[in-house]
């Protein structure tokens, strides 16, 4: 929790260019026509009015409600929705329509259902390559608690990237992931590895890591040959969200982004406002 004493004051880097026109209202009328829900309006990001404004969102299915209680995410934890039987084949409209070369979907964690939500997950992949056979797949998930019977369910429809968060380094778990494991996470990682996917992974930095320990992250991902990563700041949702600690430098983020490409990555996107779907098609 932060107050007015202890809040960290933003410093000039992160002022954000207030974007809007046509575009934008265009993309919000068409998501709301189709009931979907996206991680730019549900996770307040940052960069909502600029991925609205050139006519790209991040889908997030199985509702709007998550059944974990991360301290730093803006995500609702109310009771969780059903699931749609429609959602698949609305996201694939929203993506034909919106003309996505590279279509991002991610979803909040459904811990709820006994599949943990890979069935909603493969059938919109599914949906997408029958109507936007062109357009390439990456998938966000959630750890599915670890359960290799589920990510194949997922696997099995070949997305292009599987990509899951670490979102902060180990020593920081219990205050901000309590109900995830870092251990596990990689093993997501690993697993979708070895199955012969390309693996993206993503960290927040600001929450009071060191960079010795951000650097550390780096080399276990690659430990399990994880090919992209993002490093983003994490930017404090609302006053009961876990306060930031500081806000890090572009020159700090310069370092880790060369530091990931020395340890092998073969892409990295690191930056203020830089987040796990940002710019995906480029990464």
């Amino acid at each position: 929790m932060t107050t007015a004493k202890t809040a960290v004051r933003k410093p000039e880097w992160l002022k954000i260019k207030i974007q809007g026109g046509r575009p934008f209202q265009e993309v919000e009328e068409l998501l709301r026509g189709l009931h979907l829900n996206t991680v730019c309006q549900e996770a307040n990001c940052p960069n909502r009015m600029e991925c609205y404004g050139k006519r790209t969102a991040t889908f997030i299915i199985l509702g709007r409600n998550c059944t974990r209680n991360c301290t730093f995410c803006n995500v609702s934890r109310e009771r969780p929705d059903p699931v749609d039987p429609l959602e698949p084949e609305h996201v694939a409209a929203a993506v034909r329509s919106l003309k996505l070369r590279h279509a991002v979907i991610t979803s909040v964690t459904r811990d709820d259902l006994p599949d943990q939500g890979a069935g909603q997950f493969a059938a919109c992949v599914r949906e997408l390559r029958a109507q936007c056979p062109e357009t390439t797949v990456e998938l966000l998930i959630p750890d599915m608690q670890g359960r290799e019977d589920l990510l194949d369910v997922i696997l099995a429809e070949r997305p292009e990237v599987l990509n899951h968060n670490v979102e902060t380094v180990p020593a920081l778990y219990p205050r901000v992931r309590p109900q995830a494991n870092f251990e596990r996470s990689l093993a997501v990682l690993r697993y979708a590895k070895s199955k012969g996917f390309k693996t993206k992974s993503g960290i927040m930095v600001g929450l009071g890591e060191r960079e010795d320990e951000v650097i550390d992250v780096m080399r276990r991902l690659r430990e399990g040959d994880c090919d992209m990563l993002t490093v983003g700041q994490y930017l404090q949702p609302t006053a009961r969200h876990i306060a930031v600690h500081e806000y890090v430098t572009p020159e700090t983020f310069e370092r880790y982004r060369i530091e990931a490409l020395e340890l092998g990555f073969a892409r990295v996107a690191s930056g203020p406002f830089v987040r796990s779907s940002y710019k995906a098609e480029a990464l």
